[in-house]
């Protein structure tokens, strides 16, 4: 798809100097998930990888956890009145025999680019049973050297946004460093969903021995994300929400936030970070 990006015209001031000028702008769209053929959530997010979005966004609703799970991803013909398509509906097929978890908990279906899934009956209904317990999972030991490479890397990898200035973006390491992929999107959940997504279309989950370092902060449904994708470290520049915390901890994920230059805070997981004998005794 196209439509990453659209051009709108400026009014642009600096320093007094006044003058009209084309702006490059990130492109955000509605996009529709059905079930078999049954609406299950809105997001609002940049097109392109739509059918990894939307199978990344049914790994951590528990629907699907293998490829062989998935049957199919096709764009919804005839999406508006006029039978015309306009690639914003999106209906995943499930394998026979595929087991669906129990929708019918009050919830509202539209997520923001903001917020990511909002309206869940309660905290309960977010905490999905992970299929791969992350505190089974073979124990990563990450220097802090490695993580402080993250950002930058993350940022370098961010093609969009050197265009426009507002995408947020998501990346796999793995526990070496290796960047194995990275994803932008108006949306930080969509981004990490797309990851997801694409992982489970190459039928690479778990993804047990890897980093997802995302920017911006790191919310509660990001940690669930992490969680319901085996991912046993997660990564951000910003700061973590007080879920984020409980469910990491609750779950044995690490949690790093505030990742800038050589500072962090880690905030749950801590045996996965390879101190110095030195800097761990003081």
């Amino acid at each position: 798809m196209g439509r990453v990006t659209e051009r709108r015209k400026v009014l642009r001031i600096r320093d007094g100097a006044v003058s009209t000028r084309p702006d490059t702008l990130v492109a955000e769209e509605p996009l529709e998930i059905r079930l078999n053929g049954k609406p299950l959530a809105i997001t609002m997010r940049t097109p392109g990888d739509d059918f990894a979005l939307a199978a990344g966004f049914l790994v951590s609703e528990g629907v699907l956890a293998t490829a062989s799970d998935l049957q199919n991803i096709v764009y919804c013909a005839g999406a508006t009145v006029d039978g015309s398509n306009t690639y914003n509906v999106v209906d995943v097929k499930t394998a026979p025999g595929v087991t669906l978890p129990d929708f019918t908990l009050e919830r509202n279906v539209y997520t923001s680019s903001s917020c990511g899934l909002c309206g869940k009956a309660s905290l309960d209904a977010v905490r999905t049973t992970a299929r791969w317990p992350i505190a089974d999972s073979p124990l990563l030991r990450i220097s802090p050297e490695l993580l402080a490479s993250l950002p930058d890397r993350l940022r370098a990898a961010q093609r969009v946004f050197d265009r426009t200035g507002g995408l947020h973006a998501a990346a796999l390491f793995s526990e070496d460093g290796e960047l194995l992929d990275t994803r932008e999107d108006v949306g930080r959940h969509n981004a990490v969903d797309k990851l997801v997504g694409r992982a489970l279309q190459s039928d690479a989950l778990p993804l047990s021995r890897t980093i997802l370092m995302v920017s911006g902060r790191a919310s509660f449904e990001l940690a669930q994300k992490a969680v319901m994708a085996g991912i046993p470290v997660l990564a951000a520049v910003s700061a973590p929400s007080s879920l984020a915390v409980d469910l990491a901890a609750e779950t044995g994920l690490t949690l790093v936030g505030f990742l800038r230059g050589s500072s962090m805070n880690v905030y749950a997981g801590q045996d996965r970070i390879a101190l110095r004998e030195a800097a761990a005794q003081g």
